[in-house]
Parts: C-alpha cells; structure tokens; sequence
C-alpha cells in the first residue's frame, strides 16, 4: 500500500480538525445530553504540572496565568485544545485578542502543535520561542518541549514539536512564549523580500486535555 508524504497526511490532519477548529473561535459546541464526557480540573492539572515547569521562569508563569480556569472536557488527539490563547497580537495583528489554539496531532508520532494568528507561521522563529509543558496524569511523565517545526507551504498551518513519548493516558498541556508570523506585500526597500512580519506574544497560555 503505497504510503501517503508527510505534506499530505498533515493536509488530511488540519482538513479533519477544520470543524472542531471553527468551534474554538466560534463559542462552546452543545453536547449531546446523552453523552458523559470526561473532564479534568484545571487547576488540579496546573498543581501537576508546577513540578515539571520548576525553574522554568517562562513555564511558571504560563501556569500562573492559566490556574483560575475550573473544569474543561477532554479532547482526543488530534483536536484543539479547549482553552485557546491570546495575545498582544490577537488573530489579526491588530491588538490583544484571541489568538490562536494549542492543539494535539498523530502525524509520525504524538505531537503538541499550534494554529493562530495573522498570515503564516514565518520559516524563520529566530527572536520568538514557542513551547508546550506537559504531563501525563496516569503515569507522572512531563516534559517542556519548543515548537519549531514548520513546513513553507501553504498547507501547513502549524507549528509542531518533534514527535514525543508521553506513554498513554490522559495527559495536559499548555503552550506559551512567541510566535512570528508573514504575509506578502509588495517589494520595498522595507520589504526586500516581499513579506512583512510581525511577532506575536501570547499573553494568555492555550490549555488542553487529550487522552492517548
């Protein structure tokens, strides 16, 4: 069976998300009254995870922010994360706003990723730093790992982690730091390479649940 590129299963991935996505930025779905979803206590998870972010200033931080939240739903991979996050950027680069989602993928391997913001993700993150902090509430692993990987084309609109061991269960997980972004204008002095950029802080970290 002839395998598909990895441009392709991530074109497959973000088309399969693109309902769920619509909903983050749209407000809270209507679930099914029949239905009993998990959830988990945001600032019990927070608690979980000041141990993996210790020393950490940025971590901490993040955490600190994120802490008065109260009960979200668990998501499955390959979701956005239910809380999304702001910026002194916002969606459209022109000021604080929402911003954009953390969000878990299975492309060659458990990912953290993130969408959001104006234009494209830049290929080049050189002066910004985006990261996730994680724990896996069943079997106590955690980790802090960067988002740096972006392909230049237009079909990727995330940038991921490498892919990560975080074992099954259900785990949480925030993004924070910075992020830039481009969009074509039209060659200038200011703009030789016909882009212009602008870097995006998140001010309010994206929190999620998934289980594995």
């Amino acid at each position: 069976m002839r395998q598909l590129s990895f441009p392709r299963r991530l074109t497959t991935a973000i088309a399969a998300t693109s309902a769920a996505v619509a909903v983050i930025f749209a407000g809270p779905a209507v679930a099914d009254p029949t239905e009993q979803p998990a959830t988990v206590d945001v600032a019990q998870a927070v608690q979980g995870l000041r141990s993996p972010a210790a020393g950490n200033p940025e971590a901490e931080a993040a955490l600190n922010q994120i802490a008065a939240n109260g009960a979200i739903p668990v998501a499955l991979p390959a979701q956005p994360f239910q809380i999304p996050a702001t910026s002194d950027i916002g969606q459209n680069g022109q000021g604080p706003g929402v911003y954009g989602s953390g969000i878990a993928l299975d492309i060659d391997g458990f990912r953290f990723g993130f969408f959001g913001g104006p234009g494209t993700i830049a290929p080049n993150q050189a002066g910004a730093k985006l990261e996730v902090i994680w724990l896996n509430l069943n079997t106590g692993q955690s980790g802090t790992n960067v988002l740096n990987e972006h392909l230049d084309i237009p079909v990727d609109t995330t940038i991921r982690t490498a892919p990560l061991n975080t074992g099954n269960g259900l785990i949480v997980a925030a993004v924070y730091g910075s992020l830039w972004h481009r969009w074509s204008v039209p060659v200038d002095d200011a703009h030789p390479d016909g882009f212009a950029y602008q870097k995006g802080t998140i001010q309010q970290p994206s929190f999620g649940a998934v289980s594995r």
